[in-house]
């Protein structure tokens, strides 16, 4: 009876529950503070900024704009860096995100324009450009620009163009467009006073003085609110003439 009794006691238990058993007990036995960290790394950072292009509807003409901080999480690292830059003499691409990435985008870039005109002996068209951008963005789809675009020019017809980009070179051409850390805080601007979407009836043609200033309040309005923009903007007038640059002051805290 005894051995009867001593064997009914016993419990058999699958070894893969022993196991599952003693690595739990092993972990709640280990202090906090003697098991290792997972640090992770990115080789991306966000440098902040808003850059935008307006193009209304019919117009002859372009603007296109950003603001010259670069952040570092909450401090300013520089109130002087371009997210802008001329590719042609009526082609002007504007990029927000990671200062080294937009840096080296443009100068790629910039090449691939100068190397066009040389071999064409005729500057590359907006649309040529635009297409130019995101088969570049493409080629490196898989460790992307970390950089986030608008590309503003004048079409084949003379009329104005502006194109918006995500990091992997999806593109569409658009009346307007804003990206960076304060598109939030612009996109419904422009939907009101550039296609008066929640004003049809006051729906009427734009002129070129007017969305330079429509330009100018928005990031006023972006710089009062996001603290990855001001210093100044750089705002582009891109007509058949050419390209007129404007320095236009912001909050510098």
């Amino acid at each position: 009876q005894g051995t009867s009794h001593n064997l009914k006691s016993i419990s058999f238990h699958h070894p893969s529950q022993v196991h599952h058993e003693t690595k739990d007990m092993l972990l709640k036995a280990t202090p906090k503070e003697q098991l290792k960290e997972q640090r992770q790394w990115s080789p991306y950072i966000d440098n902040g900024g808003t850059v935008l292009g307006v193009a209304p509807p019919g117009a002859d003409f372009v603007v296109v704009a950003g603001d010259t901080r670069m952040s570092y999480g909450y401090s300013i690292a520089s109130r002087n860096v371009t997210k802008t830059v001329q590719l042609t003499d009526k082609c002007v691409l504007a990029s927000a995100g990671m200062q080294a990435e937009r840096h080296t985008l443009h100068k790629v870039l910039k090449a691939k324009a100068t190397m066009f005109e040389n071999t064409h002996r005729k500057p590359m068209s907006a649309p040529s450009m635009a297409q130019c951008l995101s088969n570049t963005l493409y080629y490196k789809r898989f460790f992307p620009y970390y950089t986030f675009n608008v590309l503003a020019g004048l079409d084949e017809k003379g009329l104005g163009a502006v194109w918006g980009y995500d990091a992997i070179g999806s593109f569409e051409r658009v009346p307007y467009v804003v990206t960076g850390s304060g598109s939030a805080l612009a996109t419904s601007i422009l939907d009101n006073q550039v296609l008066f979407k929640t004003q049809p009836k006051n729906k009427r043609e734009l002129k070129c003085a007017e969305v330079v200033e429509l330009v100018k309040d928005v990031f006023t309005c972006i710089s009062e609110r996001d603290i990855y923009t001001g210093d100044s903007a750089e705002i582009y007038v891109i007509t058949k003439d050419g390209v007129k640059k404007e320095i236009f002051a912001l909050k510098k805290d």
